[in-house]
C-alpha cells in the first residue's frame, strides 16, 4: 500500500503524560473518598474525560449523580491536570520520537494528531510540537471517542487524504479499533502491542521508519 499519511495517538505515543492523568484523577478521587490506583487508571487509556470518570464512579452512590454534576467533577479534574501540564518542557519529548517524526516528514508523508483530548494543543505548545503536524484532530472537534473511529476520519479529513491511504500509530486497544473501523492499519506500540491486534507491532518508537519507508 501507497500510505500518504500517518496518524497518531498523542498520549503514551508522542509524549507521556499518563502520570498527570494518574494524578489529576487522583486528586479527585482521594477528595470524594473513592478508592483509584494504577489498574483503575489503566482502564482509563483512549476513553474521553466523562467516560472516565464513569469508570471512577461505577461502583458508588456518586455514579447517579447529574449529567451537570458529572460534568463539574470531570472540569475539575481537567483544571487540575492542564496545572501539571505546566511543567512539561520540551525536554518531555524524546530525541528519537523528534528525529522520527522529521525523517517521516522528508520523506514526503503527512503528518497528523488523532487524540481524544481536549488539551492536544496545549501539550503540542509545552514539548515544542505547535504548528509540526498538518492536522490535528482531537477531543475539541468530536462526539464520539475511541475506538469510534471519528476522530481518524477527521484527521484524514483535514489532511485532504483518503482513509485508505492513512497509517495509524496507537498505544492503546481502543485506538487500534478505532483505526480498523475507519478502514486504517494501525502501528501498535506500548501497551497496545500486548492487545494483539495492531498490523504492526513496534518496540520503539523509530521502528516506524523500517514500515514506513
Amino acid at each position: 500500500m501507497n500510505y500518504q499519511a500517518i496518524i497518531f495517538d498523542l498520549d503514551g505515543v508522542i509524549v507521556h503524560t499518563d502520570r498527570y492523568h494518574y494524578l489529576g484523577w487522583k486528586a479527585l478521587a482521594d477528595r470524594l473518598g473513592l478508592p483509584f490506583d494504577e489498574t483503575v487508571n489503566n482502564r482509563l487509556r483512549g476513553v474521553s474525560r466523562l467516560e472516565s470518570l464513569e469508570i471512577i464512579l461505577e461502583n458508588s452512590e456518586l455514579k447517579n449523580l447529574s449529567p451537570d454534576e458529572k460534568t463539574a467533577l470531570a472540569t475539575e479534574k481537567n483544571e487540575t491536570y492542564k496545572t501539571l501540564l505546566q511543567a512539561m518542557t520540551p525536554a518531555d519529548l524524546a530525541g528519537e520520537v523528534l528525529s522520527a517524526l522529521r525523517t517521516l516528514r522528508e520523506r514526503g508523508y503527512k503528518l497528523a494528531i488523532g487524540s481524544s483530548s481536549r488539551n492536544a494543543k496545549l501539550i503540542l505548545e509545552k514539548i515544542g510540537l505547535a504548528g509540526f503536524f498538518d492536522a490535528v484532530s482531537d477531543g475539541n472537534n468530536i462526539v464520539n471517542s475511541k475506538p469510534d473511529p471519528e476522530v481518524f476520519l477527521k484527521a484524514a479529513e483535514f489532511l485532504g487524504v483518503s482513509p485508505a491511504a492513512c497509517a495509524v500509530v496507537e498505544d492503546a486497544g481502543a485506538g487500534i479499533e478505532a483505526a480498523h473501523r475507519a478502514g486504517m492499519k494501525a502501528a501498535a506500540i506500548g501497551d497496545a502491542v500486548r492487545h494483539g491486534s495492531g498490523d504492526w507491532n513496534l518496540g520503539t518508537f523509530a521502528d516506524l521508519l523500517g514500515i514506513f519507508r
